[in-house]
């Protein structure tokens, strides 16, 4: 067990050691927040302290980062914010948690931002469950203007104790869509945005695909054990939570978690390429028609196109045609049969094929359907034709009806 970590650390992690104080030996939880540039942040950190007690002890980490590009006023963001959360800690007394702050104000500038932000909070976690020999330790990550249910901490407790094999899981989510915090313009937007998401994933659900999952990076938890087998969390720039997630959706450990909340931040940004911050951005600088989304005649083409891809193990592929001009007949032909020599079942067979033709090539297969063939539509409208489809009804707030199918 103690292998585990130490070869992972020494592989992998970013930085030593930076949290000196030994941990609690009961402890059982540790959350992990980046934080640059932020104002929400005792906000978030409240929600957390608000929490229902977990059975084992729960530590928070918040990385405060910066690139070694950023300027003045940034790192002096910052430095008060870290201030002003730990006189806000003091002041609270909150025995049920401890809080760390963590100040990595000079990152590389190739690969400064959330995803090696996360890496360095999420590799300090698993340092602190060394220390107490917890392989079933549980890294959660959390955002740093977010907030949740009261049962938030309980139940992910609850979820990785039940579902002892779960590697990682993803957490229900649910922006705000009204309120006084944020404008009209950006309420609606979100809401748009979030249609979209979860339009997404039950398209991707309704193809039969496995990997029809959401993957947010507020909103996931992780088993340190599992965390440190699969190589970590990586240091993209954005993104980092689909290609994280995805390990665990290749080998057939995600789960869902979807008795508790987080509710993620609707807020624009322009600190990442893509993701909500940016999409509610575009959307403000009128670059992105928000209200519309993918065809659902893209779904339909993806679940025509696999329908029988089991059946390929021991019969020849009658390949979709918009498939081969997407990738290639010879490219089609090699690769099945690379896969198939490499499968001893038919259920082997579709795992290694879902590996290789996985969430990301699905989403450029998707570009491509929709640049060649179904130019994107009113997303209330496709979301309408998914529902029909399915034999749901879509009378009512479509973003509603979505939400309560992502939670049954």
């Amino acid at each position: 067990m103690r292998s585990d970590f130490t070869t992972y650390l020494s592989k992998h992690a970013f930085t030593s050691k930076l949290i000196d104080e030994v941990p609690q030996n009961d402890l059982g939880l540790v959350v992990v927040i980046p934080a640059h540039d932020e104002e929400e942040l005792i906000t978030s950190l409240s929600s957390l302290q608000a929490c229902n007690k977990t059975q084992k002890a729960l530590e928070v980490i918040v990385v405060f980062n910066a690139s070694e590009l950023s300027g003045q006023e940034v790192l002096e963001l910052n430095q008060k914010s870290k201030r002003d959360l730990e006189e806000w800690y003091k002041l609270i007394q909150a025995p049920q948690f401890k809080l760390y702050c963590l100040e990595q104000n000079s990152l590389p500038r190739k690969h400064a931002g959330v995803g090696l932000a996360r890496k360095i909070g999420m590799d300090e976690a698993v340092r602190r469950f060394q220390q107490v020999q917890n392989e079933q330790g549980i890294i959660v990550c959390f955002d740093a203007d977010s907030r949740c249910e009261t049962n938030y901490l309980e139940e992910i407790e609850h979820h990785f104790n039940t579902y002892s094999q779960s590697g990682a899981c993803s957490i229900h989510f649910e922006h705000p869509i009204d309120g006084n915090d944020f404008s009209s313009e950006i309420y609606r937007g979100i809401h748009y945005y979030e249609l979209h998401l979860r339009y997404y994933k039950n398209g991707l659900n309704f193809a039969k695909l496995p990997y029809a999952f959401h993957t947010i990076g507020s909103s996931m938890a992780v088993n340190a054990i599992a965390y440190c087998k699969q190589g970590g969390m990586n240091r993209r720039k954005a993104g980092e939570d689909f290609y994280f997630l995805q390990k665990f959706i290749d080998i057939g450990t995600l789960t869902e978690l979807k008795s508790t909340k987080v509710i993620p931040s609707p807020r624009a940004s322009h600190r990442v390429p893509f993701g909500t911050g940016r999409a509610i951005q575009e959307m403000i600088d009128q670059e992105r028609e928000i209200e519309k989304s993918y065809s659902f005649e893209c779904f339909k083409v993806i679940k025509e196109c696999f329908s029988a891809v089991g059946n390929w193990f021991t019969q020849d592929a009658n390949f979709h045609p918009m498939l081969i001009a997407f990738l290639g007949l010879e490219e089609l032909e090699n690769r099945l049969d690379e896969i198939k020599r490499q499968s001893s079942s038919e259920d082997r067979f579709v795992k290694r094929f879902f590996q290789w033709f996985n969430a990301f090539k699905t989403l450029k297969f998707i570009h491509f359907l929709r640049d060649h063939y179904f130019k994107n539509g009113e997303l209330e409208k496709e979301v309408v034709l998914l529902l029909d489809e399915l034999g749901v009804d879509s009378e009512g707030e479509l973003l509603i009806i979505l939400r309560e199918m992502d939670q049954s």
